[in-house]
């Protein structure tokens, strides 16, 4: 009974934690010459490696039903206590309804996205939406940053300039980078899969297709959340080309520690003050991780959320505390780090795609214990936010990734780092990779 139990919050502790055929979400006029987006047998799609430029329009009928739907909820009692205990707030998720219904414009959003060079291609079956910046600078190193749940490649928005221009946001030519941000397949624009099998391995292996594809023989790759398992694995599978990786969510928690956690043992005896830190956190997401629970064993179930957009918006905002707690100030009339906009121009997203069950499979999919460690042995960079789920250790880090060429704690940010403080972000992949530049290309 205790290995089923085991075995059970493996499954449901990997976390951290597209479009079938594009739906109502135009795509651009294509080049007479690029393959057309459209279905193959088995559920794909004709493999091409044609690139295709990508934009975005949402018909009006869609905005318009997306309000209708905000303005019909139909809510629950308040809450029977003070705090956030017992989830998203009523009076939280009624700001941001009222604010979403009345206030909020896509189309600026939309506009906005529309100036960011986007686009499409096919990797094993499923189009793959990514935005691709490159630098003016020469020998600009090549990143790929990857996404979780409930963000989006909307979460990388605010770093494409100080990544591909450095020079323009008080830094030096020499830390620039060609930028590629993909979305996961079943999330975003990506295509939805129609049968099982994508997970983070063969995500990670169609990101070194992408990054060849574009031309790029050296690169290097980040991700928090998903994207840190998804990076994690491309170190593992050590694809030709790929010098480093940098996570702001790294898998450092030892096997033991895993077990323990896992089983609701004690804490172990003679760990460090960072450890026992780390141990108290990591006790405590183990303990309030309800929705990766449901999207790890039953993500066909949620199938309210892709029918009420304020059921959806709520439970996003539960992903973790802190980040809930942000959000909440922005719609109290306190933003800091993340606005209004910020929150809804996501979830919004995730609406009008239709993508929250698609997405929810990713962790059905996954069978990787989200914070251990992989066996990375390429070089590995580390920057640990002090409001992300858990604060890693430097002992667990040189552990867990022993060719670590760079560990650092900064002051400020969570979760979202690059969303919520994108130029500390900045500062730290620029600091993270320097070692790594010597002979790449541009």
């Amino acid at each position: 009974m205790r290995d089923n139990f085991r075995k059970r919050m493996t499954m449901i502790l990997a976390l951290a934690m597209g479009l079938t055929s594009f739906g109502t979400i135009a795509v651009a006029q294509l080049p007479s010459d690029a393959t057309p987006i459209h279905k193959a047998m088995a559920g794909g799609r004709k493999e091409t490696a044609a690139i295709r430029p990508f934009r975005v329009h949402v018909p009006d009928a869609e905005l318009a039903d997306l309000r209708r739907r905000i303005l019909a909820t139909r809510w629950p009692d308040k809450e029977t206590v003070s705090d956030q205990s017992q989830g998203v707030q009523l009076a939280t998720i009624q700001a941001l309804a009222h604010y979403w219904a009345a206030d909020y414009d896509w189309r600026k959003f939309e506009n906005r996205l529309n100036t960011i060079p986007q686009f499409v291609t096919t990797i094993d079956g499923e189009d793959i939406h990514f935005i691709h910046v490159r630098s003016k600078h020469k020998g600009a190193l090549p990143i790929i940053l990857t996404h979780g749940w409930p963000g989006s490649f909307i979460e990388m928005l605010k770093i494409i300039g100080p990544l591909t221009d450095p020079t323009a946001y008080g830094g030096k030519a020499e830390d620039a980078f060609d930028v590629v941000i993909p979305s996961i397949p079943g999330y975003g624009f990506s295509s939805k899969p129609t049968t099982t099998g994508w997970d983070p391995d063969r995500i990670a292996r169609a990101w070194d297709v992408l990054m060849k594809r574009l031309g790029y023989d050296k690169y290097v790759a980040q991700g928090g959340d998903w994207g840190a398992i998804i990076t994690d694995l491309m170190g593992v599978q050590q694809p030709k080309g790929l010098l480093g990786i940098h996570s702001n969510m790294p898998g450092t928690v030892p096997v033991h520690i895993h077990q323990a956690l896992t089983c609701r043992s004690p804490m172990p005896s003679g760990l460090s003050e960072d450890e026992q830190r780390a141990w108290n956190e990591l006790a405590y997401v183990y303990g309030h991780i309800g929705y990766a629970e449901l999207m790890g064993t039953r993500p066909q179930t949620l199938t309210g959320l892709a029918d009420s957009p304020v059921g959806l918006a709520a439970f996003m905002l539960d992903h973790d505390a802190k980040s809930l707690e942000l959000i909440s100030r922005a719609f109290a009339g306190q933003p800091e780090g993340l606005s209004r906009d910020d929150a809804l121009d996501n979830i919004t997203m995730y609406w009008l795609t239709n993508t929250p069950i698609s997405s929810a499979r990713l962790y059905w999919e996954n069978k990787h214990p989200f914070f251990t460690a992989k066996g990375v042995k390429i070089p590995a960079a580390i920057s640990v936010f002090p409001d992300e789920l858990y604060q890693a250790p430097e002992s667990w880090a040189k552990q867990a990734y022993p060719n670590l060429i760079y560990f650092s704690r900064v002051n400020k940010g969570g979760h979202f780092a690059a969303w919520e403080q994108p130029a500390l972000f900045t500062e730290e992949l620029r600091a993270a990779f320097r070692p790594l530049r010597k002979g790449t290309n541009g």
